[in-house]
């Protein structure tokens, strides 16, 4: 199935958890439910690092980043720090991060609640233009740059600094980061759903 599958086969089996816990705790056969003062208390203690789903998708979004890096160097055999905060490569930081984001509320409010609708809305967007605009926007950077290379510095409409050419994604590229994206928000999603929170 490859690394598609394999996400998409964690979301299932986290989401089959989550249906399990909710059982347990929400009917009664393990007993009383659990706290909902108990669960608040914990998430407000913890701050934004009791928020899961935004955790999911910052650790989505920092390892897509890290992973352009490590890449980067494996084809071009040089440290190029850039790639840790900048556009464009593989994979797409930019959908591992609405990603990972839309898959754990995914894992914590269910496929019916607004908030993965709003998720899934902006991801969608986001994927697409990662794709569409932003690729072509790139290109063309790179059309222009190389045209006004060939003019002399005097020239008028010669330019010093070059225009930032790597900034859309190949469908490609957009794949892998929606796979990483999917597969740390079920994983993440999924521990925050069994520590309660």
């Amino acid at each position: 199935m490859g690394m598609h599958g394999n996400a998409f086969a964690a979301v299932h089996h986290v989401y089959t958890l989550r249906a399990c816990v909710h059982r347990a705790y929400g009917q009664g056969t393990m007993g009383d439910s659990m706290p909902s003062e108990m669960v608040v208390s914990t998430a407000n203690h913890l701050g934004v690092l009791g928020n899961g789903p935004l955790v999911a998708a910052l650790i989505a979004f920092a390892t897509a980043q890290i992973l352009k890096f490590v890449l980067a160097y494996f084809e071009t055999k040089r440290l190029d720090y850039t790639r840790l905060w900048g556009p464009g490569g593989m994979p797409s930081s930019h959908t591992a991060f609405v990603t990972g984001l839309t898959t754990a509320v995914l894992v914590r409010d269910g496929s019916g609640s607004t908030a993965f609708a709003v998720c899934f809305v902006l991801a969608a967007v986001t994927m697409y233009d990662a794709t569409g605009v932003r690729w072509h926007l790139g290109r063309t950077a790179t059309v222009v740059n190389a045209l006004v290379g060939e003019f002399p510095p005097e020239h008028p409409i010669y330019v010093h600094e070059r225009l930032r050419d790597q900034m859309g994604h190949t469908p490609q590229e957009v794949a892998a980061g929606a796979a990483l994206g999917v597969a740390l928000g079920a994983t993440i999603g999924g521990l925050y759903m069994l520590a309660g929170l």
